[in-house]
């Protein structure tokens, strides 16, 4: 147990103190106290490891499947004895440009906050050491840890909207880049994997509006009202966030469209080049193919002059179609 166990400690007057190394008379004293709070933080526990954590804390077991299976929306949901939130860090990796989620499941109820965390995307302990910097925060009891977490992860969404905005703008650079450039090569599947990313992205901003909106307002259990102006602030950094994405994707969708015409109007350029060479091509062609033929009786057969004067009519032809092509820019 103490392998999953990240962090426990109880939180008196806004500030950390010692207490029993056990979580059950942890908890226990912060209650007896009546000012305090236990938050215990966890890691990927297993199912055995958090059924001590969750009988102890009284936690629903829908909640509780829902915090190991770790594939959940981010959602909120209010028991009798506890609320329970999940939430999804997002990481941004610079050396591959690629998005991932994690998840990070937050249980709050009487006198005690139970984090529990999968993946390396939310470390939740330079949270904690804000919090033990603003005594004046911490005192408002569990609801201020969830403010916290949520406040931490919605403002890095922001961070990871910024990295991919310097992302969209190389590839945009790169789709509308001089034709032949090895920078051009395999543009659509660039596009398509960017478009990949942020629907990844999406998929963690978005939900998660409705539950900070409906922390926003009043009568959620567990919540302080007085909180609320706290969390509107994450609601207004989020919808920043969900507009940043959306933007993205709107843009990711234009420029596949103008990479597609692009292609378009390079392959209709190249077949009017190929066009205008091979009728070129047919002239000569044809009049050789008219002189090769076995007949005795054609015309100028016995003139001297017959064979340098085709040559120059071929020549001319040729010339002609040529600078008709060039002026309507076919070639």
């Amino acid at each position: 147990m103490r392998a999953v166990i990240v962090d426990c400690a109880i939180y008196r007057d806004g500030r950390r103190t010692e207490g029993p190394a056990d979580f059950s008379d942890a908890l226990e004293e912060a209650r007896e106290s009546g000012d305090a709070f236990l938050w215990i933080g966890l890691h990927e526990p297993t199912e055995k490891e958090f059924d001590l954590v969750s009988s102890e804390f009284g936690l629903h077991p829908l909640a509780v499947e829902d915090a190991l299976s770790a594939h959940q929306r981010p959602k909120l949901e209010v028991y009798d004895d506890s609320l329970f939130a999940v939430i999804k860090p997002v990481l941004y990796d610079h050396d591959s440009d690629t998005v991932t989620t994690h998840e990070l499941m937050v249980f709050m109820g009487d006198s005690f906050v139970v984090t529990v965390r999968h993946g390396e995307g939310a470390p939740l302990a330079a949270v904690r050491r804000r919090l033990e910097a603003e005594p004046e925060v911490l005192r408002h009891g569990p609801t201020s840890v969830l403010y916290a977490v949520s406040d931490a992860i919605v403002d890095h969404y922001i961070d990871v909207a910024g990295e991919l905005q310097v992302d969209l703008e190389e590839l945009e650079t790169q789709v509308f880049a001089p034709s032949g450039t090895d920078d051009s090569k395999n543009t659509a599947a660039r596009i398509y994997t960017f478009k990949r990313q942020v629907l990844e992205f999406r998929r963690a901003t978005v939900p998660l509006a409705a539950p900070m909106a409906r922390l926003a307002s009043a009568g959620v259990p567990f919540v302080q009202e007085h909180a609320q102006p706290f969390f509107r602030d994450v609601q207004d950094h989020l919808t920043r966030a969900n507009e940043q994405v959306e933007g993205l994707d709107r843009l990711l969708s234009d420029i596949l469209s103008a990479h597609l015409a692009q292609m378009g109007v390079r392959q209709n350029d190249d077949m009017r080049k190929i066009s205008a060479w091979a009728a070129m091509a047919a002239v000569p062609t044809m009049v050789a193919g008219i002189y090769g033929m076995n007949f005795a009786h054609m015309p100028e057969l016995g003139w001297v002059g017959s064979y340098p004067l085709v040559l120059l009519l071929m020549a001319g032809a040729v010339a002609g179609l040529y600078r008709q092509f060039k002026r309507r820019g076919w070639l």
